[in-house]
C-alpha cells in the first residue's frame, strides 16, 4: 500500500462520511482541482486502500445481519497506515480512537457469521495490528439519540 498524505486521508474522511459524494464536491472541500481529485480516488481503488462503497442504514432499518466491536492494538508508529487500512474495510462502520489497553474501536457490520469470521481475517493480516479483541452485539438493552451522517451507496461523478 503506498502512503498516505493529509489529501488522501481527507478524502478517505469525507467517503466514509459520504461515500456518495461527487468528485466536484470532494474536490471543493479538498481545496483541489476535480482532476486532481479523480486521480487520487483512481489511485487509491487501484492501490486496494478503498475496496469498495456500502450502504450505511439507521439501527432500527437494518434487516438482519451481524453487529460486533474489534478492539484494536497497533504496533509502534503504525497508527495511520492500520487506520487508512481499516477505514477501506467494508466490514467496518465506523472506528474510534481510544485510550488504555486498546487503540482503536471499529464498529463492524456483516450480514452473516461466516462473513464476520472473513472480515476478522481480512483485518489481523493488516501489519501493524499487534493484537485485538472482537464481542459480537447480542442485544441492545438501551439506545441513545445518535445524530444521522447519511452515508451513502456509492460514488457521484
Amino acid at each position: 500500500m503506498s502512503n498516505l498524505d493529509q489529501i488522501d486521508q481527507r478524502l478517505i474522511a469525507l467517503l466514509h462520511h459520504n461515500a456518495r459524494e461527487s468528485v466536484a464536491t470532494l474536490a471543493a472541500r479538498l481545496g483541489v482541482s476535480r482532476g486532481t481529485a479523480t486521480n487520487r480516488l483512481r489511485r487509491l481503488e487501484d492501490d486496494g486502500v478503498i475496496v469498495g462503497y456500502t450502504l450505511r442504514l439507521k439501527p432500527e432499518a437494518e434487516t438482519g445481519g451481524l453487529q460486533a466491536w474489534m478492539s484494536i492494538a497497533i504496533e509502534g508508529n503504525d497508527a495511520r497506515r492500520v487506520t487508512a487500512s481499516l477505514l477501506g474495510e467494508p466490514a467496518v462502520q465506523a472506528l474510534h480512537a481510544t485510550n488504555g489497553q486498546w487503540d482503536l474501536l471499529a464498529e463492524l457490520q456483516v450480514p452473516t457469521l461466516p462473513e464476520l469470521a472473513r472480515a476478522l481475517e481480512r483485518i489481523r493480516l493488516i501489519k501493524g495490528i499487534s493484537h485485538s479483541e472482537t464481542s459480537i452485539h447480542l442485544e441492545t438493552l438501551r439506545a441513545g439519540h445518535a445524530s444521522s451522517s447519511g452515508g451513502g451507496s456509492g460514488r457521484q461523478s
